[in-house]
């Protein structure tokens, strides 16, 4: 797709793929070459009133200049006197979490797969110093040939050298430095790939509870216990992820190396 400054008119605008908070998302067309994406049409009034201008406004110019086969790509957006449009790629497999649940949970080499492409997409990220803060099920999608995209950069922050303080995130997926409010780099997104392997392996996240104390309670004494059918190698990945001090979680490069299973070989 080439940029130039487009219009609601330039496009064909066809099924809804997804609603949010803000707006809905949409499959369309380019008119002049038929090129499908996915519209994400959002309402200026909404965007005011929940005070999430300046999260839209990071989303677009992190979004926007990333190019890795793991994260969606924004290809441009555009805005009327209501709405803001952004034209996404669309990804045809649709939401990660709706095929997890689906399946229920994935088998190793299944989650392998998807592991391999996730850390390889955050090492990415942050050698272009974005941290994504906010990895769960709910903000990937699948695309045209299976593989997995990040689709979400709305808590993004880029941050070349400082530590952030603010709470963000999903609570099941937050590392314990952000539960106990401390300072946070990239770290977080390492602890959000240990929960996002073990959420795949078993179907539910490790510190999921009832209430959302014991949740913090967990996460805070890094406390969780894996089903007997997860394998001592996949135990031992998750665990070298999860681990309290954030210096002490396994890089990136350990997880994103292509190999038969990540599972035994770390």
């Amino acid at each position: 797709m080439h940029y130039r400054r487009f219009c609601l008119n330039d496009f064909e605008v066809g099924r809804p793929l997804g609603k949010g908070k803000f707006g809905s998302v949409y499959l369309a067309r380019v008119k002049e070459n038929r090129f499908l994406v996915a519209l994400k049409v959002l309402f200026k009034s909404q965007l005011t009133k929940s005070n999430v201008e300046h999260q839209l406004r990071r989303e677009i110019e992190i979004q926007g200049h990333l190019r890795h086969p793991n994260i969606l790509r924004m290809y441009t957006y555009f805005w009327d006197e209501k709405r803001i449009y952004l034209v996404l790629e669309y990804a045809p497999g649709g939401e990660m979490y709706k095929f997890l649940k689906k399946k229920g949970r994935f088998d190793e080499t299944t989650a392998a797969v998807f592991m391999f492409q996730m850390a390889d997409a955050l090492k990415y990220c942050h050698e272009k110093k974005v941290i994504h803060r906010d990895i769960k099920p709910e903000n990937l999608l699948i695309g045209d040939n299976g593989e997995l995209k990040i689709a979400d950069f709305g808590w993004s922050v880029h941050a070349p050298k400082q530590k952030r303080q603010t709470m963000c995130g999903t609570l099941d997926y937050l590392p314990p430095e952000m539960v106990t409010g401390e300072e946070h780099r990239e770290h977080v997104d390492i602890w959000s790939l240990g929960v996002l392997c073990y959420e795949f392996l078993v179907g539910t996240p490790p510190f999921e509870h009832e209430d959302s104390a014991s949740t913090y309670k967990a996460i805070r004494n890094v406390r969780y216990t894996f089903p007997a059918y997860v394998s001592s190698g996949a135990r031992d990945l998750i665990n070298k992820l999860l681990q309290r001090r954030p210096q002490e979680r396994l890089s990136l490069d350990n997880v994103s190396i292509p190999k038969n299973n990540i599972f035994f070989d770390h």
